[in-house]
């Protein structure tokens, strides 16, 4: 396995076999690139797609051993993809250049996903939404709530990050967020959180604190159109099961 790229140098001390390892190690990228770039989609495996992306980072060399143990240490690509930095770093192999260019690729799916609800009614382009937030949270290992605030077109106004932890009102406080709607200019709002565990199913004190906040709504003039929990399983809408 490569060591972490900042202690890479294939060019010290090479025999003859080193270059016929070199050859093989090129030939095998070439090999990738050619199948990434007329294979469509499924082309590759999972480790072959963090193999590619890793090549960026460590020029010479097998990144197989590395995309595979980042697979078993973080349990798929998007848990690859959306981990902490110096987590990844924690991997044999993975230096501070090959953790970077796996964030570039998280941090460019979140600005694609964004990009296709940014002007647009969000209620009209509900699976872009569902994208750009299940993108954005489902591999989050804390429990994170925003609000989405909107317009009278329902275009967004503000993704307002509220904080972090278990959504009860000492997290999340009805008249604060119907008092930020009102700064803003909403007229609308969409709440969302996230749970670690996996299971978007909503808990007890989610139905509460959301019945709160739209009951609140309903006396200045903002609606709640919903409440989205994001998990690694899937997401929930509050208001398509009756809990609005």
């Amino acid at each position: 396995m490569p060591e972490a790229e900042d202690g890479f140098d294939f060019g010290k001390n090479v025999a003859a076999s080193s270059d016929a390892g070199k050859s093989a190690g090129e030939g095998h990228r070439a090999r990738l690139r050619a199948r990434l770039l007329t294979g469509g989609a499924e082309a590759l495996a999972d480790y072959e797609v963090l193999e590619y992306l890793l090549f960026a980072a460590i020029k010479q060399g097998d990144t197989k051993p590395v995309a595979k143990a980042l697979l078993a240490q973080f349990g798929s690509l998007a848990g690859v993809l959306n981990a902490d930095p110096k987590a990844l770093q924690r991997v044999k192999g993975v230096g501070e250049t090959s953790a970077a260019a796996l964030k570039a690729v998280s941090t460019a799916a979140r600005r694609m996903t964004r990009g296709e609800i940014i002007n647009k009614p969000v209620l009209g382009s509900w699976q872009a939404l569902i994208d750009y937030l299940t993108t954005d949270m489902a591999h989050l290992t804390v429990e994170r709530v925003r609000v989405l605030y909107l317009d009278t077109k329902n275009r967004l106004i503000e993704d307002h990050h509220v904080g972090d932890g278990s959504i009860d009102e000492a997290a999340i406080h009805p008249r604060e967020v119907i008092r930020r709607a009102m700064d803003v200019g909403a007229t609308a709002m969409i709440l969302v959180h996230n749970h670690p565990s996996g299971s978007p199913e909503p808990s007890r004190a989610d139905i509460q604190i959301t019945q709160r906040i739209a009951e609140a709504g309903r006396h200045m003039g903002v609606t709640v159109h919903d409440h989205v929990i994001i998990g690694r399983e899937g997401h929930t809408s509050l208001r398509a099961k009756g809990l609005i």
